[in-house]
């Protein structure tokens, strides 16, 4: 992908993301190019402590954990306070000052960059939508399997809606009208995963649902079956 640091969530333009972050909170709008509505983010569920349904996540998780577009850190965070070494990388500057700021380690990188310890996570993390990063999810997965260990897992949250599978040029909008630069980004359901999963190494092994927010966990095709006694 080219300068995977160009285009991203809420970047360019008048960079609502950035500026939500510094003034701790507002309701951004993720939306396709030339439509209305949208689906709202509100960054303080980003900016608190991990809900039921991130800690969800991370019961499922005994090693390492990545957490690819890691946001100010809430993940990460939580994932320490859990005994688990974690480590967050994001292409957004002022996420990542903000999560360094708690004493959180984060890396400014794209997932498409080289990133310490490739091969040896045991959980890489693509929540709050982070299946839609460049708006390729195949690519995307494919990568993701070149960082995690032999035996670990990539843990997705995906949309509510099964079937959904969209890909679209989005933009951020904020309440004020501020608007980032457009940006490549999907939409993806458990069924449309996993018709897309079909053929390639990768297999989904668990689905689950916290508080109306949707699961998969993903690991290599085979491993479940080799893990039963």
């Amino acid at each position: 992908m080219n300068s995977p640091l160009a285009a991203h969530f809420g970047a360019g333009g008048d960079a609502p993301y950035d500026v939500a972050l510094r003034n701790g909170g507002g309701t951004l709008r993720l939306i396709e190019l030339g439509e209305g509505g949208g689906r709202h983010v509100e960054m303080a569920r980003f900016l608190a402590a991990a809900d039921a349904a991130d800690e969800s996540v991370i019961a499922r998780i005994d090693g390492p954990v990545l957490d690819v577009g890691c946001g100010p850190g809430r993940i990460v965070r939580a994932a320490i306070h859990a005994g688990r070494l974690s480590l967050g990388v994001d292409v957004s500057s002022t996420a990542v000052e903000h999560a360094r700021q708690q004493g959180l380690p984060a890396l400014r990188r794209s997932v498409f960059e080289p990133l310490p310890q490739e091969g040896s996570w045991d959980a890489l993390l693509l929540l709050d939508g982070n299946i839609g990063i460049g708006g390729a999810p195949e690519i995307l997965l494919a990568r993701c399997a070149q960082i995690i260990s032999p035996r670990g897992s990539i843990f997705v949250e995906v949309d509510p809606e099964p079937r959904t599978d969209r890909g679209y040029a989005a933009t951020v909008v904020d309440e004020d009208g501020r608007s980032s630069s457009p940006f490549p980004w999907y939409d993806l359901g458990e069924e449309a995963l996993r018709t897309r999963l079909s053929g390639s190494a990768l297999e989904i092994v668990e689905t689950w649902e916290v508080s109306g927010r949707a699961f998969v966990r993903i690991a290599r095709r085979g491993r479940a079956a080799q893990a039963m006694p």
